[in-house]
């Protein structure tokens, strides 16, 4: 797989805004089940090596797993504040649970939960989300070496990329389509 032309300018993005840890924090929609949209912020992990796959983590218990297994479209916006910059990744999610993943894919799984601080893991521990608030199960916890069951990867698939640049006179805006053959293509568009 060929990286996609979208990801030097994306790659170019986070490392400018790196000293605002906020600039990791895109928003992501799905679609519910019942065909309302959800909105909520998620945390940018890493690329897979060497391919155009974003990934992000989540407790397999949360309510956009449930989304994503009705509809795995969703759409990420992503705004950089330091370079006033927005990058917009429409595609499909992969959820990579303990009970789906194949070996290739627990090893993902198995380098994220690595890759977490041990507080962002204490959160896998904790009672069901959206469920009504517990008095108890907040407590710390050891945590074992390898991701719990409760740990998802989720695995990006981009599209289409919107990349619009609000510095300078005039703004300029790119989009980007993945074609049938995997290849991509850019145009510049009107801001």
């Amino acid at each position: 797989m060929s990286l996609a032309p979208w990801r030097t300018p994306l790659s170019r993005a986070l490392h400018r805004n790196r000293s605002r840890a906020y600039s990791r924090y895109p928003q992501m929609a799905t679609v519910r089940p019942n065909g309302q949209p959800a909105n909520r912020t998620v945390v940018f992990r890493t690329f897979l090596p060497e391919t155009n796959y974003l990934t992000f983590v989540t407790d397999v218990r949360s309510e956009k797993i449930r989304d994503l297994a009705v509809n795995p479209a969703v759409e990420i916006c992503w705004y950089f504040t330091q370079t006033r910059e927005q990058f917009r990744l429409h595609g499909t999610i992969e959820a990579i649970t303990q009970a789906t993943a194949t070996t290739t894919q627990q090893a993902i799984r198995q380098q994220a939960w690595e890759a977490m601080s041990a507080k962002g893991k204490q959160q896998f521990f904790w009672p069901h989300p959206g469920q009504p608030r517990a008095t108890e199960g907040f407590e710390e916890v050891d945590i074992p070496v390898h991701p719990v069951d409760t740990f998802a990867v989720l695995v990006l698939d981009p599209t289409t990329v919107d990349h619009l640049e609000l510095k300078g006179e005039p703004q300029n805006r790119y989009q980007y389509a993945r074609q049938a053959d995997g290849s991509w293509v850019m145009q510049a568009v009107n801001p």
